[in-house]
């Protein structure tokens, strides 16, 4: 094909002496963003790109059409795009490249090394020249051995102090963070309700429950962020050590490239600029208009280790004096003999075990009780029924505590006071506080057993209950 503006592709560093001028370039996606709407009428993405002569930094690429379809679909960061007639400016001391929707064109092809110079997407005006297939083709073989320097970062002095990417068990609320993690699944859970899961293998830090406990009746702690929980099929392919974040998305993002999530999913990717937050308690992330993927080498040197970490953390979870997956218990309660020998598990492998009747040894936080009132917690009848809702790092449940297990719990039928002594300290409410400050529940050990209400459909009406499970004296 003839190049119809009859523009060379010029390397990145050469761009720098270009300003205000219009320039071909054919690059390495090293960040893409998806699109999101404009304060006008247009959408806009973001992407920065590397080549051979200027892979450090990179250069940041601006483009804009008046529809999010014409806007380039990434598939995969570290793919190839091919961008004719883009002008190149300055803002805020560095050089950027602007896409017109007037007069720019692109073209996008596979980032891997191979003959086949078929873009997967193009521009209406996109054309390209003999000399333009060499510079694609010796684009991709440079970038075979290509590792991106992740020290030298270009943030947003706002939003990151910091450049390195952490584990999800340094990660705090409010923060704008970088995650080495591996995509577990994506998909919309109800209508317009999208959701990103996400790992590292590690445990997310506990969070502050600030809600009051006697709104449990009317405004329960919820199980999880999605307002429909997933299959229990789809649960039982994740990983049961480990926290899974729940990455949700800002209103200004178009859903429209959604779909090309399918390329990275089961895949250990980077996102750069992660807003995190808390809501009742669970961690959350949000893909912002700032947030991007990063183009992630095969061979990675941070994900073959973050690989080795959750590898090693997985082989080890039974193991009876490995307390990797699971947090030391406190002294506040004690499990009775005949589960006291069994390995601790994560909630998340109670939840996926292939029995519906187990028995299972956890440690836990009570994060809410129903009812809250100790002269509540039994019926008219004297008979012990509560629900208690615990959590750990990879999920959040309710038990249920009826009659004889009440009784172990609480160490028979102690008066009011004792009783509320001993349910604030599982609830993590300080000595002679209100039950609507800010807690702190403690990590206790308790036994959990899973059970059915119809046997008809077991898995439906599968529940679980605490068990051989006492409130220790000194607590």
């Amino acid at each position: 094909m003839a190049s119809r503006s009859g523009m060379k592709c010029f390397p990145i560093k050469d761009v720098l002496a270009l300003l205000s001028q219009r320039v071909s370039v054919v690059a390495v996606i090293l960040e893409y963003s998806f699109p999101k709407t404009t304060r006008g009428t247009d959408y806009c993405c973001v992407l920065r790109i590397v080549d051979q002569s200027h892979h450090e930094t990179g250069m940041a690429v601006n483009l804009f059409a008046l529809t999010a379809d014409k806007l380039p679909h990434v598939a995969e960061a570290g793919d190839v795009i091919h961008l004719c007639n883009v002008l190149v400016r300055s803002f805020d001391g560095e050089y950027n490249l602007v896409y017109s929707k007037a007069f720019s064109s692109f073209a996008l092809y596979q980032g891997k090394d191979s003959n086949d110079l078929v873009p997967y997407q193009v521009s209406s005006k996109y054309q390209r020249t003999n000399e333009d297939r060499i510079c694609i083709h010796e684009l991709r073989k440079w970038r075979v051995d290509f590792q991106p320097n992740d020290g030298t970062l270009v943030m947003h002095p706002v939003l990151l102090s910091r450049h390195e990417f952490r584990l999800f068990k340094e990660i705090k609320e409010g923060d704008h963070v970088n995650l080495a993690c591996k995509i577990l699944h994506f998909g919309e859970v109800a209508k317009d309700e999208w959701f990103i899961y996400v790992w590292d293998g590690t445990d997310a830090p506990p969070n502050t429950i600030r809600s009051k406990l006697e709104d449990e009746m009317n405004c329960p702690l919820p199980l999880q962020l999605e307002s429909l929980a997933w299959p229990r099929d789809l649960y039982c392919t994740f990983p049961t050590v480990g926290s899974i974040l729940r990455i949700t998305f800002d209103g200004s993002i178009d859903k429209s490239h959604f779909h090309l999530l399918d390329n990275v999913k089961l895949k250990w990717i980077k996102l750069v600029n992660m807003r995190l937050e808390v809501h009742a308690g669970l961690w959350r992330g949000l893909f912002t208009p700032f947030t991007k993927f990063r183009y992630t080498p095969a061979e990675d040197n941070l994900i073959l280790t973050r690989k080795r970490f959750s590898e090693e953390r997985i082989s080890r979870r039974f193991e009876i004096n490995y307390l990797g997956c699971v947090p030391v218990p406190s002294t506040v309660t004690v499990v009775t003999v005949d589960c006291h020998c069994a390995p601790h598990v994560t909630l998340m492998e109670a939840l996926t075990n292939n029995q519906v009747t187990a028995k299972f040894k956890c440690v836990v936080r009570v994060v809410a009780a129903l009812p809250c009132q100790p002269e509540m917690l039994r019926s008219p009848a004297g008979i012990y029924r509560m629900r208690l809702t615990l959590e750990d790092a990879t999920a959040r449940i309710h038990a249920y505590v009826f009659a004889k297990d009440g009784e172990t719990l609480f160490g028979g039928y102690p008066d009011t006071d004792s009783l509320s002594k001993k349910l604030n300290k599982l609830l993590g409410v300080t000595e002679g506080g209100a039950t609507s400050d800010k807690r702190h529940p403690p990590w206790v050990s308790v036994c959990l057993e899973s059970y059915y209400l119809n046997k008809d459909d077991t898995w439906g009406t599968r529940h679980f209950r605490v068990s051989s499970t006492k409130v220790a004296e000194e607590a």
